[in-house]
């Protein structure tokens, strides 16, 4: 494990990880096995079955830590199952209360499944600190929110609500998938738990599935650990090889991914077909102070209406050649969503649906010019 530095590239590639001390290989070893040899019953061996540890995940996990500067991190096969092991936290009749611009899978999660476990769930506008404020009850255990939000990019202010749940006895759960570490630290500003999908920009290569929980205390970490443990949701060997692999080149990927993002979003904002741009990198979005101040850049998701509706939003999808139409994120190539119809299909019909016009972009790290090119093209078939 690096000591001797925290810079956060430095970290990304050396830190929670040191050389395999049988043969001495520079790159995190695999060790694709369900169980350990144990010399005897009384041997004190770090590792006995795969389900409980694993060097993969062992230094994923304390890489994650590191890059978040938390002092723990549990990790997960998907980002669903790291939400559902954090909301074992949750007793039935307690209360969550949830921001209204969510993941539309968390919202299904939230809604169809755990809810019939008499856990309540109620959703609020969590920019308007007053409205938090009102929806905060006694029986409220956790706040959960993302930020930047997924779809529209909103962003909260994650020390002044951090200072609400605290004061009525909740904790802070904050989704920084759509930010990661590299450009914002929840548990700086308060949170008690960051969430992630690895399978997004962590791993960054759109080749595996992952999730995790970065934690701050040691009571949540012996909790969630036990949890960890016993629901056994837990990501492979190989899993925990490619993400820990993706890391290495998180710091230069998000660089790229905000420098073409941002010159994007300028682009979209002055074409006539389109009525709303969605980015806090840009002076005109209400987030735009607020991402100034707690992040280091703006990301490198972008989402937009289209004056022409849901139909000028399918034609547009259509007609990209380079951005590939899928339902993911934070891949070195860039994608193209139509949330209404695909990530938020199941709440279409809640507080949470979206416009049927609205169209998400996740901005890859290709040449600029192309990307923009391809998106004019693509908008050209709905104003010729």
């Amino acid at each position: 494990m690096v000591k001797y530095t925290n810079r956060f590239e430095t970290l990304a590639i050396h830190g929670g990880g040191t050389p395999d001390p049988t043969a001495g290989a520079v790159v995190n070893q695999t060790h694709p096995t369900d169980a350990y040899a144990q010399a005897g019953l009384d041997e004190d061996k770090e590792h006995r079955y795969s389900q409980t540890t694993n060097p993969a995940r062992t230094a994923l996990e304390n890489r994650l830590a590191l890059l978040d500067g938390a002092k723990f991190a549990l990790t997960f096969s998907s980002g669903l199952a790291a939400t559902d092991v954090l909301l074992r936290l949750a007793s039935p009749g307690q209360h969550v209360l949830v921001g209204n611009n969510i993941y539309g899978s968390t919202y299904f999660l939230f809604e169809k499944i755990l809810r019939r476990y008499e856990i309540e769930f109620s959703y609020v506008d969590m920019s308007n600190i007053a409205s938090v404020e009102d929806a905060l009850r006694f029986e409220t255990c956790l706040v959960w929110l993302e930020s930047p939000m997924n779809p529209l990019l909103k962003l909260v202010d994650i020390s002044a609500i951090s200072e609400l749940a605290h004061e009525h006895g909740a904790q802070l759960v904050i989704d920084n998938t759509c930010a990661t570490p590299y450009l914002q630290r929840p548990l700086d500003l308060g949170a008690d738990f960051v969430l992630y999908s690895n399978t997004k920009y962590l791993a960054g290569h759109s080749d595996v599935i992952g999730g995790a929980i970065i934690i701050g205390s040691d009571d949540d970490y012996h909790a969630l650990k036990f949890l960890q443990n016993a629901i056994g949701a837990v990501p492979g060997a190989l899993d925990c090889w490619l993400i820990l692999r993706g890391l290495k080149t998180l710091s230069v990927r998000m660089e790229r991914h905000c420098y073409n993002a941002r010159l994007i979003a300028i682009t979209l904002q002055e074409h006539p077909a389109i009525s709303t741009v969605y980015y806090p990198g840009l002076p005109s979005n209400p987030s735009y102070r607020l991402a100034k101040r707690q992040m280091s850049s703006y990301g490198g998701m972008i989402a937009f209406i289209l004056k022409g509706g849901e139909k000028a939003a399918r034609q547009v999808i259509n007609n990209t050649r380079i951005f590939t139409l899928a339902e993911a994120l934070g891949g070195t190539e860039s994608l193209i969503d139509h949330p209404a119809s695909m990530t938020h299909t199941s709440a279409n019909d809640s507080v949470l649906a979206v416009n049927p016009g609205l169209v998400c972009l996740s901005v890859g790290i290709e040449h600029v010019e192309d990307l923009i090119s391809d998106l004019k093209t693509a908008l050209e078939s709905i104003t010729t």
